[in-house]
């Protein structure tokens, strides 16, 4: 991989241990990838947050970077924090703190582009949550892959990132077309193709058609459940995302996507509401409307849920939610909206045994988790809950 005279020197440690350690994750990145050069990064958002997934390793490694004075140079947030006992929770401040100490914004969200970290068409990036790296490059149009949290972190303290992968137009073509013949409308029919899809492509690039989202949510809960279930990074909608219009070059094969293929899905998330204790709304984190929506369900309702409904949502979201009353609404109905945290991470076995959800993403990872699982849309979910 070819290096500027200044990259040469970075990687020499002529800048410092901080730089030349940094760069020296992103030479071996580029070099087993292939990559021709480094290239200038608009913003990075880092992944590997939780105590419950880097551990006392992790601590240890960042602890490492601060030390050296080890400073972001490029726009960088935080992925969601885990939640935790009392013990979990020291770890996890220390965490945060040390993000902070170099220059990262703990804005702890995984819908970093709901707040201040919004690339525009074409921006390159360095973003490690698998939800937000494909809303990047499906929704905006914004060129990243899918980074490690210590790649991320690298390429936000160098500036630059590898030019590989996603950040090469070849790349960001369509490799299998996808004919959607299944009634696809809401929310959570979104979630199961997510979910179907992820499972079947792996990590192809697919270019669906047949789809017609009323809402950017649907979309970014499409995304959310193939890189869970699969390693889908970027995906492209006839007529609706940004690239489709050059995204086939060469003949491509097909596949179809049936109502039963659908329906498979969500008859296997249908566990007894006997053995559900708590519904999660959120994952990825919800945007303001989703708030509005719940708060809206619950109002209709109501009476509390007899079980706890948690909405995880970005801090500027509840923010916002605050300052237009949705949550003094959905409190006053058992619910709570909890920023800055990601149930995913979090060490909650024990806590529940059953989570009901609207995310094809959550109920894939609560169910490998060992939980009961039930997936349905936000409605139903609140007007079916004890």
């Amino acid at each position: 991989m070819y290096l500027t005279k200044e990259e040469e020197l970075i990687l020499a440690g002529e800048y410092g241990y901080a730089l030349q350690k940094a760069m020296e994750i992103l030479v071996a990145l580029g070099d087993i990838y292939g990559a021709d050069r480094l290239i200038p990064i608009k913003s990075a958002q880092v992944a590997g947050v939780s105590y419950k997934n880097i551990g006392d390793a992790g601590i240890e490694f960042l602890r490492d970077f601060v030390n050296a004075g080890a400073k972001v140079s490029v726009y960088t947030t935080l992925n969601p924090a885990g939640i935790g006992d009392e013990e979990f929770m020291e770890k996890q401040a220390e965490i945060i703190g040390l993000y902070r100490e170099m220059g990262i914004e703990v804005t702890s969200t995984c819908t970093p582009y709901y707040g201040a970290n919004l690339p525009k068409f074409g921006d390159h990036v360095a973003w490690s949550e698998s939800s937000a790296v494909s809303f990047a490059n499906s929704i905006l149009g914004a060129r990243t892959n899918r980074e490690g949290g210590p790649s991320s972190l690298a390429a936000a303290i160098v500036g630059k990132t590898p030019n590989y992968g996603l950040h090469l137009d070849e790349n960001r073509k369509a490799t299998v077309i996808v004919e959607v013949n299944a009634r696809v409308r809401s929310f959570v029919d979104y979630s199961a193709l997510g979910y179907h899809l992820g499972k079947a492509l792996e990590n192809d690039v697919p270019y669906l058609r047949n789809l017609k989202p009323e809402k950017t949510e649907f979309l970014k809960e499409l995304g959310a459940a193939m890189a869970a279930t699969g390693s889908v990074a970027l995906y492209h909608v006839e007529g609706e995302t940004p690239e489709y219009r050059s995204a086939i070059a060469d003949k491509l094969e097909t596949i179809t996507v049936e109502e039963s293929d659908l329906r498979a899905v969500r008859e296997s998330f249908q566990d007894d509401w006997g053995e559900i204790d708590m519904i999660l709304i959120g994952c990825p984190h919800a945007s303001l409307p989703e708030v509005k929506e719940i708060a809206e369900l619950l109002r209709m309702r109501g009476k509390p849920l007899k079980i706890p409904l948690f909405i995880t949502a970005s801090r500027a979201v509840k923010a916002l939610a605050d300052a237009l009353g949705y949550t003094e609404v959905i409190e006053r109905y058992n619910g709570r909206i909890v920023p800055d945290a990601c149930f995913v991470v979090s060490p909650i076995k024990g806590w529940y045994n059953g989570i009901a959800t609207n995310s094809g993403k959550s109920a894939f990872y609560f169910r490998s988790f060992g939980f009961s699982v039930r997936l349905d849309d936000a409605e139903n979910l609140i007007n079916e809950a004890p």
